[in-house]
């Protein structure tokens, strides 16, 4: 894999450009994207971070101190919004009773970070990797479904592999690099979204002379 990883990588770049992942102002719109992109599209995740800032609540203060009923009403684009607004919540009143500042908190090493995050509930393993790369600035490179979906058709990984044995198979392929992972995780969301559909769309797909599905296929 070693090597491959980082010419599949440079065929992404060459094709969508660098991606300037994750789309944020701050650190906290960073947090609160990662949980309320749970179980919805970005799109939809987008539409409650904006209706946050328009009124003026995504700062870790006012999402602490805020009354469930608000949150619930601002994040009901995003879908499952109680469960969400309950998390958002939880997540930020810890950060501001055990560490005072979100600095502080994310200024914890990248172990004591994510296994902090694991520990909040409904924060899973790609929201707390999520948090710990694109707002800690850490290197934790995020596997989600496209991740797992594209390597699966290139290589041949099973699609069940466990999240930790696929992240370190990536890991271990590619230098540790927090620009790096940031910007490969995004070229694989974009590529699943362009291409490597749930029915892939192989005519003309820039992966497709490297990829085990496409040579299948034929």
């Amino acid at each position: 894999m070693k090597g491959k990883l980082l010419a599949l990588y440079y065929r992404l770049r060459a094709e969508y450009g660098f991606l300037d992942w994750w789309p944020a102002d701050t650190k906290t719109e960073v947090i609160v994207g990662a949980i309320l992109v749970q179980n919805t599209s970005w799109n939809n995740a987008q539409k409650a971070i904006a209706n946050l800032k328009g009124a003026r609540m995504l700062n870790p203060q006012r999402l602490s101190g805020a009354k469930l009923g608000r949150l619930e009403e601002l994040i009901r684009p995003s879908g499952f919004y109680r469960r969400k607004a309950l998390r958002l919540k939880q997540v930020f009143v810890h950060i501001r009773k055990k560490y005072l500042t979100l600095h502080r908190f994310l200024s914890q090493d990248k172990v004591s970070l994510r296994n902090e995050l694991l520990l909040q509930s409904g924060i899973g393993k790609e929201t707390a990797d999520s948090i710990v790369l694109y707002a800690a600035e850490k290197p934790a490179f995020v596997v989600d479904a496209y991740t797992k979906r594209i390597m699966g058709r290139v290589y041949g990984t099973n699609e069940r592999m466990g999240y930790d044995e696929l992240q370190s198979s990536i890991q271990s392929a590619i230098p540790e690099d927090v620009l790096l992972y940031k910007d490969f995780h995004a070229q694989f969301v974009e590529h699943a979204k362009k291409y490597c559909k749930k029915k892939p769309l192989c005519p003309n797909c820039p992966l497709s002379c490297i990829c085990a599905y496409a040579a299948r296929a034929k």
